[in-house]
């Protein structure tokens, strides 16, 4: 049995060890890796930043990058009016605190590389807490990514409660 016990902590840590290093080795990538955050950009054309975001419309996902720490990951977006936004969800969970990192970098620095395909944009994200743009936007996200009808009504208490951290993305 002591030696199973041996073999079986010698797995454990070695496992641990082995996700480690691959999350430390991921922050020297070239951008995030499906969920994985990744490093800062090393590739992509800079773009000027388009009046309209439609484009985004049926894109479930796109990458960004903070600039403090300089880190990458994937974010689901969502356009209103022509108005690219992002959101985090589960900002008052316990696992939102452990996996949603980003957001409090904002606080500090607010500027963002936005990579689509193969273009770079500089935006910066404000933070919307209240307002108009509230339920339409969620949603846009609730139809896009939680199957509700379009033009169901979402209540705004997530954003403004502080568990739902919703930003738009406008020019620096």
């Amino acid at each position: 049995m002591l030696r199973f016990l041996k073999w079986l902590a010698i797995a454990i840590i070695g496992t641990a060890l082995a996700i480690w290093i691959f999350l430390f080795a991921m922050r020297f990538s070239d951008g995030p890796v499906a969920i994985i955050p990744g490093g800062p950009f090393q590739s992509g054309e800079p773009t000027p930043i388009p009046g309209d975001w439609s484009f985004l419309r049926d894109r479930m996902e796109v990458e960004f990058q903070t600039m403090d720490p300089a880190t990458s990951r994937t974010v689901w977006v969502g356009v209103h009016d022509s108005r690219l936004f992002l959101v985090s969800g589960y900002m008052t969970s316990w696992y939102g605190g452990i996996w949603k990192q980003w957001p409090h970098y904002m606080g500090d620095d607010a500027r963002i590389v936005l990579r689509v395909d193969d273009s770079l944009y500089d935006l910066r994200l404000e933070r919307i807490m209240e307002g108009p743009d509230i339920v339409p936007v969620l949603n846009v996200f609730a139809s896009k990514y939680g199957g509700a009808e379009p033009g169901a009504v979402t209540s705004p208490e997530g954003v403004t409660s502080g568990s739902v951290w919703m930003y738009e993305a406008v020019a620096r």
